[in-house]
């Protein structure tokens, strides 16, 4: 009884490790380089200055704002 409990830890040892090998590295593991960490260039807002990608960002006159709201305001004075 007790070869077969060590043949079946043995197996499923050898499963996992096999299963592991082939999925390769994960994700959680990345560098701080890593591409989805790079989404592109920080700006700050013109009205609150909170910064944000420039993707995400609305633009008018040179200047970026972080929302609709801030953008109709426009920037802030002092």
């Amino acid at each position: 009884m007790g070869r077969l409990i060590l043949i079946a830890v043995i197996v499923v040892l050898v499963v996992w490790l096999l299963r592991r090998a082939i999925a390769g590295p994960r994700a959680g593991g990345k560098a701080p380089d890593a591409a989805g960490e790079q989404q592109g260039e920080l700006v700050a807002c013109a009205h609150c200055g909170v910064n944000l990608p420039k993707s995400e960002a609305r633009s008018a006159g040179g200047r970026y704002y972080c929302s609709e709201e801030h953008w109709r305001l426009g920037p802030r004075d002092g």
